[in-house]
C-alpha cells in the first residue's frame, strides 16, 4: 500500500481513481472531489476542507480526522466504510451509502446526514443541529446516540436504538419496524404514523406522543407530565410505569398505567374503538 504523509493537496480530483492508498496527516484544501472513484483507502489524522472529498469509494477507513465546514456533502455513493474518532463540522454527510461501521463520531451540523443509507452499525454517535438525519435509511443498529437534530429517523426502517438521548420534535415519524431500548425521548409528537414501533424501558416527554400508530408496543416505559393526549387513533399495547396526564381516543389494544389523569373518548374516536384502559393504582 502506498503512503502519503504530511502533505497538502487541493484543486480538482487530486487523488482520482487511487487504490490501495494510505493518507497520514494529509490536508485536502479547497477544491472538489479529492478522493473519487477509489478503493481501499485509509485516512488517518487528516483534515478535509474542500467539497465532496469521498465520492464513489469502496472499502475505506477514516480515523481521527476532521471535516471542516467546506467539506460539505463529503461522503456519498460509497460503501464499506469504517469511521472512527472523527469530527464533522460540515453538513449533508454520509448519503446513499451502504455497510457503515461508526464509533465515537461527532456531527456538529447533522443537517440531512445519513440519507438513504443501509446497514449502519454505530456506537457513541453525537448529532448536533440540522434536520432529518437518517431519513429513508434502513438496517440501523446504534448503541449510544445523543441527538438534538430536528425530525430524526423519518421514513427509517428496521432500526434498533439503545441508550439513546434524543431531544427533538417529530422523531420517528412514519418509521417502520423500530425498537428503542433504555433511552430518553424528549420532544413533541413522537412517532406519529409509525408502524411496529417498540419502546422498551424508555422515558418519554413532550405533548401528544405516539398518535396514528399501527402495531405500537410499549414495555415498562415512563411518561413525563407534559405527555398529554397520548395515543390518539393508535393501535397499541402499552405498559406504562408512571402516570399519564391524558389519553385521547386510542383506536384499539391495551393501555395499562399507574394512573391516567384524563381519558378522552369523544365522538371522533375511530373504529373499532375497543381499547382496554387499566389503571393499576387507585
Amino acid at each position: 500500500m502506498q503512503t502519503l504523509t504530511d502533505i497538502t493537496l487541493g484543486g480538482e480530483r487530486p487523488l482520482f481513481e487511487s487504490h490501495n492508498l494510505r493518507l497520514e496527516r494529509v490536508t485536502i484544501t479547497e477544491g472538489e472531489s479529492a478522493i473519487k472513484e477509489c478503493s481501499d483507502i485509509e485516512a488517518v489524522n487528516c483534515r478535509f476542507e474542500g467539497n465532496y472529498p469521498f465520492w464513489h469509494v469502496n472499502r475505506f477507513t477514516i480515523d481521527r480526522c476532521f471535516f471542516d465546514v467546506g467539506a460539505r456533502s463529503g461522503l456519498w455513493y460509497s460503501s464499506n466504510l469504517k469511521l472512527r474518532d472523527t469530527i464533522f463540522d460540515s453538513p449533508k454527510m454520509i448519503r446513499e451509502m451502504h455497510h457503515i461501521d461508526i464509533r465515537n463520531v461527532r456531527f456538529n451540523d447533522a443537517n440531512e446526514t445519513f440519507w438513504r443509507c443501509s446497514d449502519i452499525k454505530g456506537y457513541d454517535i453525537v448529532l448536533r443541529g440540522g434536520s432529518y438525519p437518517f431519513m429513508f435509511s434502513k438496517g440501523i443498529k446504534i448503541d449510544g446516540l445523543k441527538s438534538d437534530s430536528k425530525y430524526p429517523f423519518q421514513y427509517a426502517s428496521d432500526v434498533l436504538l439503545q441508550h439513546a438521548e434524543i431531544t427533538t420534535k417529530d422523531a420517528l415519524w412514519e418509521s417502520e419496524n423500530v425498537t428503542v431500548m433504555d433511552s430518553r425521548l424528549d420532544g413533541e409528537y413522537l412517532g406519529w404514523h409509525s408502524k411496529n414501533l417498540h419502546l422498551i424501558r424508555c422515558h418519554i416527554t413532550g405533548t401528544q406522543p405516539l398518535c396514528y400508530c399501527t402495531g405500537l408496543v410499549l414495555e415498562d416505559c415512563t411518561f413525563g407530565p407534559d405527555c398529554d393526549r397520548a395515543f390518539e387513533y393508535s393501535d397499541l399495547r402499552a405498559v406504562i410505569n408512571s402516570q399519564i396526564t391524558s389519553v385521547k381516543n386510542p383506536r384499539s389494544g391495551l393501555i395499562k398505567a399507574r394512573k391516567i389523569g384524563e381519558i378522552i373518548l369523544d365522538e371522533n374516536i375511530k373504529a373499532p374503538a375497543d381499547c382496554t384502559i387499566i389503571e393499576t393504582e387507585r
